[in-house]
């Protein structure tokens, strides 16, 4: 697939999931809750995750912000679900070098995940991608 053709195929992956976001919504009690927002451009997400044994059993999320910002915790909330801590925290690292421009583990199926990968040309808008993802890890970790 040609470059432009992928371009275009990443940009609709990711207005797909601002337009129509997976996971939007808040789970009830008993829910590890996360608020972070983004002083730079104003995007804000309240994250809500059910964990059980080590596990995120479930993760919705409420915002507002920019249609990357909003896409990334679509994607990040589908990417979490039925994944252990470790592996979810580790999605998170490969997602955070994707987003430097680093060499990451391609062993790793990011599916839609993949659709942000050039975010990482644009230093201003990473910490809209990686807002939701910054949520997921500071909950996880206060579970652990």
């Amino acid at each position: 697939m040609s470059f432009n053709n992928l371009d275009t195929l990443y940009r609709q992956v990711i207005m797909d999931h601002y337009k129509n976001p997976r996971n939007k919504g808040k789970l009830e009690e008993g829910s590890v809750t996360v608020d972070m927002n983004n002083p730079t451009c104003g995007d804000r997400i309240h994250l809500t995750m059910k964990v059980e044994n080590g596990k995120v059993v479930d993760a919705k999320f409420e915002g507002e912000g920019c249609s990357i910002s909003m896409a990334s915790a679509s994607m990040m909330t589908q990417a979490i679900k039925g994944k252990d801590f470790d592996t979810a925290l580790r999605l998170s690292s490969i997602f955070s070098d994707m987003m430097q421009g680093k060499d990451y583990d391609d062993d790793i199926d990011l599916g839609d995940i993949e659709a942000l990968q050039g975010v990482s040309k644009f230093p201003a808008r990473i910490k809209c991608a990686t807002l939701a993802w910054k949520a997921m890890e500071k909950g996880l970790r206060n579970e652990q």
